[in-house]
C-alpha cells in the first residue's frame, strides 16, 4: 500500500524528541521510571491541576476515570454519539449504559439544551467531548450537573490547549482525560492522561492502571483489580519533549486551519467549521460538510476522488449509536439522532497536521474543489 502523497496526519517529530526516548533506551528504566513522574508534573502544571496520572492510551484514562467514580452494573452515563467510539466504550466496560444526547448542528458539541432531558434516576455521570478541539459550554455543563448531584468527567482527548472563558479544557470537571495517538496535537506514540484536582480518584488510577498495586507496595501485592494500563517512559521522555512546544504546535495548526477557512469559505457547497469566540480552539483535525442538499454517497464520491489523487481524508465521525454491535445489544436505529446523522452524513476530514505545507495544502484546496465540481 503506497504513502498518500499529502497523508490526513503527520506527527512533529523533532531531533530533541529522537535523542530524548534514545537517552531512556540507554538507561536501565524503561517503564515506571524517572520520566514518567516527570511528563505527569509537567502535564499537571500545563493543565493547572493537582493531579495528572499518565495510562497507556485515551481509552484507558476514560475507562480509569469511569472505574474510578463507581459507575457500574445499572448505571447510566450521558454522553455523545458523535464522538470516537471508546467516550461510551468506557461505560460499556464498567458493564454501565451510556445514554446518548444528540448535538448542536453549528457546533457539532453535545447539545447543552438536552441533557437535562435525558437524566434519569439510574444518570451517574455526564461526560461531555470537546470535539475536535473544540470545548463546550461548560458553565452551562456544571450548573446541570450540581443540580442533578453529578460528577462530569471531560472528554477533552482532542482538546490539549483548548480554553472556554479563559479557563482550559479539562478543569472543569472531577476528572479529565487526554490522549497522545500520532494524530493529536501532541504524541507519545500511544498514550493517554488523567488529570484531576481529587487525591482519591488519582491515587486509585494510579493504582489500577498498574495492576491494582499500591504505592510502596510489593510487586506481587494487589489491592483492587487492576490493569496493565502502564505508560513507558520511552513514551513518557517523547511526551515530556513534545509539551514542551506544545503552545508552538497550537498556533500552527491555527494557521493551517485559518487557511483552509480563507481558501474554502467561497465554495457554496462547503460549511466551515462554525466560527469560536467564547476562547480557543485546538485544532485536532480539520472537518468540513458538504450542504445539506448532497447525500452521503456523494460525500463517499468526493472522498474518493480526494484518495485517487494521493490525499488523505476520511469521516469524522461514523456516528456511534449506528455501529453494528450497538445496533446489535441497544436495538439504535437511523432516525434516533437526527442531527448527528445528519452531519455525520456529510462530514469530509482534510489533510491538518503543524508542517502541511501551502503547497500541499493548496494542492488539497483545489483537489477538493475539483471532487465538488464533479457532483
Amino acid at each position: 500500500m503506497s504513502e498518500d502523497r499529502v497523508p490526513l496526519s503527520h506527527p512533529d517529530i523533532s531531533k530533541a524528541d529522537i535523542a530524548a526516548v534514545v537517552r531512556v533506551l540507554k538507561s536501565p528504566r524503561l517503564s515506571l521510571g524517572p520520566r514518567l513522574v516527570e511528563f505527569e508534573k509537567a502535564f499537571a502544571r500545563y493543565v493547572g491541576l493537582a493531579h495528572a496520572v499518565a495510562v497507556n492510551s485515551g481509552t484507558s484514562a476514560l475507562h480509569l476515570a469511569v472505574r474510578a467514580l463507581g459507575v457500574g452494573p445499572g448505571c447510566e452515563m450521558i454522553t455523545s454519539p458523535f464522538t470516537f467510539v471508546s467516550t461510551s466504550n468506557c461505560a460499556l466496560f464498567e458493564g454501565a449504559e451510556p445514554v446518548f444526547v444528540d448535538i448542536d448542528e453549528k457546533t457539532w458539541n453535545m447539545d447543552v439544551a438536552k441533557i437535562e432531558t435525558a437524566i434519569t434516576s439510574k444518570t451517574r455521570l455526564l461526560m461531555p467531548v470537546h470535539i475536535f478541539g473544540r470545548p463546550m459550554e461548560m458553565d452551562k455543563v456544571m450548573r446541570i450537573a450540581r443540580r442533578h448531584g453529578l460528577p462530569v468527567v471531560e472528554d477533552a482527548c482532542e482538546a490539549i490547549g483548548a480554553t472556554y472563558k479563559k479557563r482550559k479544557a479539562g478543569t472543569f470537571g472531577v476528572a479529565s482525560t487526554f490522549a497522545f495517538y500520532p494524530n493529536k496535537q501532541m504524541t507519545t506514540g500511544e498514550g493517554g492522561m488523567i488529570v484531576t484536582d481529587d487525591d482519591r480518584l488519582a491515587d486509585l488510577c494510579k493504582s489500577m492502571r498498574n495492576q491494582g498495586r499500591d504505592p510502596n507496595a510489593g510487586w506481587l501485592a494487589h489491592a483492587r483489580l487492576g490493569y496493565n494500563y502502564r505508560l513507558a517512559d520511552i513514551n513518557c521522555a517523547l511526551g515530556i519533549t513534545q509539551l514542551a512546544r506544545i503552545e508552538k504546535f497550537i498556533a500552527a495548526r491555527e494557521r493551517v486551519a485559518q487557511r483552509y477557512i480563507r481558501k474554502l469559505s467561497q465554495v457554496e457547497e462547503l460549511v466551515m467549521p462554525a466560527p469560536y469566540r467564547e476562547g480557543r480552539v485546538s485544532w485536532f483535525v480539520f472537518v468540513v460538510r458538504l450542504a445539506d442538499r448532497f447525500t452521503v454517497r456523494q460525500r463517499d464520491a468526493v472522498m474518493a476522488h480526494l484518495s485517487a489523487r494521493g490525499i488523505g481524508t476520511n469521516n469524522y465521525f461514523s456516528p456511534v449509536h449506528l455501529q453494528k454491535f450497538y445496533r446489535e445489544q441497544f436495538g439504535y436505529r437511523p432516525g434516533d439522532f437526527p442531527v448527528t446523522e445528519k452531519i455525520a452524513a456529510r462530514t469530509i476530514a482534510l489533510p491538518f497536521y503543524n508542517r502541511l505545507s501551502p503547497t500541499d495544502q493548496d494542492l488539497v484546496i483545489e483537489t477538493l474543489k475539483a471532487a465538488i465540481a464533479r457532483l
